[in-house]
């Protein structure tokens, strides 16, 4: 399990990365938004896999779990510390792949760029210190 894990950590922390980078461009750029939007998802995919990875690891999970399962899963074991804005971060990812709306897309950068990008970090620092 530790490669497939090692491996999950480095695609989460490369895509968070990618992300990190666009949240620097001038937002004021429909394509910028719909960008930082795409890197969005896929920083959210790659980091429920890695948390689901990281509990299977530790003994905590033995099935194939849901990104809100794993997210209540890694609450209650304090891989992250803030479980409700992890379930409206996934929410938010729902949303953006499955309606457009350039007002909604907007408050959604919003809300990576001033809350979501800690969530991602926090994983990060946490996962990269115990594995």
């Amino acid at each position: 399990m530790g490669k497939k894990l090692n491996e999950r950590i480095k695609d989460f922390t490369n895509a968070l990365s990618r992300l990190q980078e666009a949240l620097e461009k001038d937002i004021s750029d429909d394509i910028i938004v719909d960008g930082i939007i795409q890197r969005f998802e896929f920083t959210f995919e790659q980091s429920w896999k890695a948390m689901k990875l990281y509990l299977e690891d530790q003994g905590v999970l033995d099935e194939a779990l849901a990104p809100r399962s794993t997210i209540k899963t890694a609450f209650m074991h304090r891989v992250i510390s803030d479980g409700d804005i992890w379930i409206e971060m996934m929410l938010d990812r729902n949303r953006t792949s499955h309606m457009y709306d350039e007002d909604a897309a907007k408050e959604i950068v919003k809300r990576i760029k001033e809350t979501y990008i800690k969530e991602f970090s926090s994983l990060k620092n946490f996962l990269e210190s115990n594995f």
